[in-house]
């Protein structure tokens, strides 16, 4: 008898070795992987993004992953060489992966002040002495990013609007400060005269710091082009563009989604297409630039 259940045992263990348990996890979905431009501290673009990436995954179908750039101006490589699915591209990053990569816009978010645009400030410091283009001159300027419309083309648009042309000499000094929250901050510690920003990033800083409004004043406002929103490589399967479409566009009828808006800083999402970014076309244009040539790396 010991030598029968000995036998049924070591049966047991053989089979558990040759046969495999079946398994309770589920099948893996399709991971696409979608940049953040760092149009603000990373760790506060981190935690805006946060929600929006858990709810897209929930329900789009596809495990969505996203990556904050170091910076604007090499959203094109990176692009390519990371294989990115997407990007939450700025209007001129937006413009240009249209142009370069073919990629199609789906949504973008419409802001809290009910607009699904922004617009660039030029600013100074109020006790800086700077009221207009001539008091610039000699002036020390923080810009944003060479990638960036409100950043860097709205002001060079601005100044060839008001006789400007070479920029290079007209500043005593320019830097690219990589973030609008930086580039406000370096005006409002005094480490530039002057700085170019987004309104929207503009605003979240005037709530977060009160010496914003206290002590700084905006001296230009650009013309409207389209919000950061949401293009995907061309190539992406439809089911997966559809899908993650109509869960950005359904946010605002969710009661998960509205908690996703509410950290995200916005009021819904709305379809884009290519032709929203013809403002930015215009504007370029306007600015002297040649968007199939520009370099859009800084120096």
């Amino acid at each position: 008898m010991k030598h029968v259940l000995r036998l049924i045992f070591l049966g047991s263990i053989f089979l558990s070795l040759c046969i495999p348990a079946p398994s309770l996890a589920a099948p893996s979905q399709q991971k696409i992987l979608i940049g953040i431009m760092p149009e603000m501290n990373v760790f506060r673009q981190k935690q805006r993004f946060k929600l929006l990436g858990e709810h897209l995954s929930k329900k789009s179908g596809v495990t969505v992953e996203f990556t904050i750039l170091s910076r604007y101006g090499n959203i094109v490589e990176r692009f390519t060489s990371e294989k990115m699915d997407g990007a939450f591209f700025g209007s001129f990053t937006g413009a240009l992966a249209i142009q370069k990569l073919g990629v199609v816009p789906l949504a973008r978010p419409v802001n809290l002040d009910g607009s699904s645009t922004y617009h660039g400030y030029l600013f100074t410091r109020k006790d800086s002495g700077i009221k207009s283009v001539g008091d610039m001159k000699n002036k020390k300027i923080a810009f944003v990013d060479k990638a960036t419309t409100a950043g860097y083309i709205f002001p060079l648009y601005y100044l060839k609007e008001n006789g400007v042309t070479d920029t290079s000499h007209f500043f005593r000094e320019s830097f690219f400060a990589g973030s609008h929250d930086a580039a406000i901050n370096a005006v409002l510690n005094k480490k530039a005269d002057l700085g170019a920003a987004k309104h929207s990033i503009y605003d979240r800083e005037r709530k977060r710091d009160p010496r914003v409004d206290r002590e700084l004043t905006i001296l230009a406002e650009s013309p409207h082009v389209p919000s950061n929103g949401l293009c995907v490589r061309k190539d992406l399967p439809e089911s997966i563009k559809s899908n993650l479409k109509t869960v950005l566009m359904n946010l605002h009828t969710d009661p998960e989604g509205k908690a996703v808006l509410q950290q995200f800083g916005a009021l819904k999402f709305i379809e884009t297409t290519a032709n929203d970014y013809q403002s930015v076309f215009d504007l370029v244009k306007k600015s002297g630039i040649d968007i199939t040539t520009y370099d859009y790396r800084n120096k």
